[in-house]
């Protein structure tokens, strides 16, 4: 059993490894063999010397998406949550409100990012909360579910035993809950990382990060392959 469980766990890791690799080499092929231009799509050793001679503030800008990203991921958490709580006690009030959850998730961030960027002075700021909205979502659904998804029969056992909404939300739908709670949390980190690149592209030079760096290069070609340009410039 021990053994089984083991290769099961050497194939999870093995095998996406093998076929990133198989994926790789087959990428550096065709562009040698197919002559790709670098400024189109760069070989992966390109993209590799790239890196080690920028890592230094590569890393850099990096750092500062992964800060926004996780304010952002903590931000739609708490956000997130209360509301859901909040859509649980009245379901008058979710409703009411839930159809604008959903308009605030369909709306691009490219559409919104400009706008709280001019009225929030603070870079960091505005681009957190243009991660946040895009982030919020998952959590206000996934949580408002789980928190409804409560067994009926446990619930008026609760009745029964005269315990308060404070009580049941603690004892009973919180628990029941965790499971859509966490599944809520695998969607919004890779979205809040995902908002968090589109806001600092939206805010081009005002941010520091991978975003902004791609806006820039994608302006101004020659600062990123001076080499290649001249073959294409006759």
């Amino acid at each position: 059993m021990r053994s089984l469980a083991e290769s099961e766990v050497a194939m999870t890791i093995v095998a996406p490894v093998a076929v990133g690799a198989i994926l790789v080499l087959l990428w550096e092929i065709v562009c040698r063999n197919a002559d790709v231009p670098t400024f189109l799509l760069p070989k992966p050793s390109d993209i590799a010397g790239k890196l080690a001679q920028d890592w230094p503030s590569l890393l850099t800008a990096l750092g500062t998406t992964l800060r926004v990203a996780l304010q952002a991921f903590v931000a739609a958490i708490v956000i997130g949550t209360l509301i859901a709580f909040l859509f649980v006690q009245s379901r008058s009030i979710e409703m009411s409100f839930f159809p604008y959850a959903v308009l605030l998730q369909v709306t691009p961030v490219v559409a919104i990012a400009p706008l709280i960027i001019i009225l929030v002075k603070n870079t960091e700021v505005a681009l957190t909360m243009c991660a946040t909205v895009v982030a919020l979502f998952p959590i206000i659904s996934n949580s408002t579910i789980g928190l409804r998804s409560v067994d009926p029969g446990l619930i008026n056992l609760f009745r029964m035993n005269r315990a308060g909404r404070l009580q049941t939300l603690i004892r009973l739908r919180i628990p029941s809950a965790l499971p859509y709670f966490f599944g809520g949390l695998r969607i919004s980190s890779g979205l809040s990382l995902i908002g968090a690149v589109v806001a600092e592209f939206v805010a081009g030079t005002g941010a520091a990060g991978p975003g902004s760096r791609m806006r820039f290069f994608n302006r101004d070609l020659r600062s990123i392959f001076p080499a290649c340009l001249p073959r294409f410039s006759s």
